[in-house]
């Protein structure tokens, strides 16, 4: 929001403040408090609307596990509500943000756009649906769109709150207090963390490009995997083992294909991106 903000767009944000603050949303933006799943209650908000950026989800895979019916209807009915409306509208681009959690557990790394998914939780099933939501919808429906597969996203404001929060912004909040890091299993557990500000960028590129629109899935992961006993190291602090859970060991995104389309790279490095969250 502050990015298209910043570049002159007249911006609008629906929210139903389930997981974000009010105070985050950029003054200059139109803030609507509304939910996804009431379509009559969205529809008439598409209205004149060039882009949707479609960030709006129920994340995290242990809550999807714990509550598969209320994710379902946030992340699969939602983006449903959300294509729909949008189509209704005529809105000239629809970027999906979808997620690495399609993946599941592959025999190879890096993750190519091109291998099958095999989600592992009911979220990344969800978050997958969505992708053939949206490229259904250009097929049939001609409604332009492209979904973006994030790499573990961290960066500014990130939410520490509750048991499923990003190990990054989790870590340093322990920190902060000046407790144990918890690292669940051996940490030896890798990820692709990927700034925002990059996926910021993508997202903006996804939107202008003239090369994607007919449903594409294309990775925006950083190319670049580190442990979780890594991250606590980076973080600084003592360690403490917790129970392991279900979750792919590693996750590394081939980004070729976001360069060859959107003349995207990741620019942000991770040590670099911490100490400044320090």
């Amino acid at each position: 929001t502050d990015k298209l903000v910043e570049l002159g767009n007249e911006v609008h944000v629906l929210d139903n403040l389930s997981g974000g603050k009010k105070e985050q949303v950029n003054k200059e933006a139109v803030f609507h408090l509304a939910d996804i799943t009431k379509i009559e209650e969205i529809k008439p908000l598409f209205v004149g609307v060039d882009w949707v950026f479609h960030l709006a989800a129920l994340p995290r895979v242990p809550y999807s596990i714990e509550h598969p019916l209320e994710t379902n209807e946030a992340n699969v009915a939602g983006t449903l509500n959300v294509l729909f409306a949008s189509k209704e509208a005529g809105v000239k681009k629809f970027i999906y943000s979808a997620s690495s959690s399609a993946y599941g557990d592959q025999p190879t790394l890096p993750l190519v756009e091109t291998m099958p998914a095999r989600p592992k939780s009911p979220y990344g099933l969800q978050k997958y649906v969505g992708e053939l939501y949206a490229h259904m919808f250009s097929l049939i429906y001609g409604l332009p769109t492209v979904s973006l597969r994030y790499f573990n996203v961290y960066g500014p404001r990130y939410s520490a709150d509750g048991a499923y929060a990003l190990v990054i912004g989790k870590f340093i909040e322990q920190k902060k207090r000046g407790e144990a890091l918890t690292i669940t299993g051996s940490g030896e557990q890798t990820r692709d963390f990927t700034n925002v500000r990059d996926v910021v960028r993508a997202n903006i590129l996804a939107a202008q490009s003239d090369k994607v629109g007919k449903g594409e899935v294309i990775n925006i992961g950083a190319g670049n995997n580190v442990s979780v006993n890594k991250i606590a190291e980076l973080v600084g602090g003592e360690g403490v083992h917790v129970e392991a859970r279900l979750e792919p060991q590693n996750t590394l995104a081939d980004n070729k294909l976001a360069y060859d389309l959107l003349g995207w790279a990741p620019q942000v490095k991770i040590e670099d991106a911490i100490k400044e969250l320090l």
